[in-house]
């Protein structure tokens, strides 16, 4: 069975996969235009990593969550100069680039997703260690 504790690394390690394969497939679609295009990739076999660790090593959990949520912000706000041209393709304008928009668009929500799961995971943490 899967505890509270756990589910926040196991949430990781989908993510950060599904992270990976929107890098890759926004790279490929790009026709292997941009090398950028694999950011989220990067970000995804970091944060896998992450989960991986955190989901197997209870004693470095805390550490792995805290260097989720860094990269989960850091992704964020990396992918956050995209919501002019995300905002464009949802109002039915032209964008540049329909594969950026979409892939900074999809790796915002990804990122949040983890930030609310690693700020849930403290959360859990500190209000069982500190009664």
């Amino acid at each position: 069975m899967t505890s509270s504790r756990t589910s926040a690394f196991m949430l990781g390690i989908i993510l950060g996969v599904a992270l990976v394969v929107l890098g890759v497939g926004a790279y490929v679609l790009s026709d292997f235009a941009s090398i950028t295009a694999l950011i989220p990739a990067v970000f995804g076999v970091l944060i896998a990593i992450l989960g991986v660790v955190g989901y197997q090593q209870t004693d470095r959990q805390q550490l792995a969550a805290y260097g989720i949520g860094l990269l989960a912000v850091l992704g964020a706000l990396g992918s956050a100069r995209g919501v002019p041209d995300i905002i464009a393709l949802l109002t039915g304008e032209a964008v540049e680039s329909t594969i950026a928009a979409v892939s900074q668009g999809t790796m915002i929500v990804i990122c949040l997703i983890l930030l609310a799961a690693v700020i849930q995971f403290i959360r859990h943490t500190r209000t069982t260690t500190n009664p």
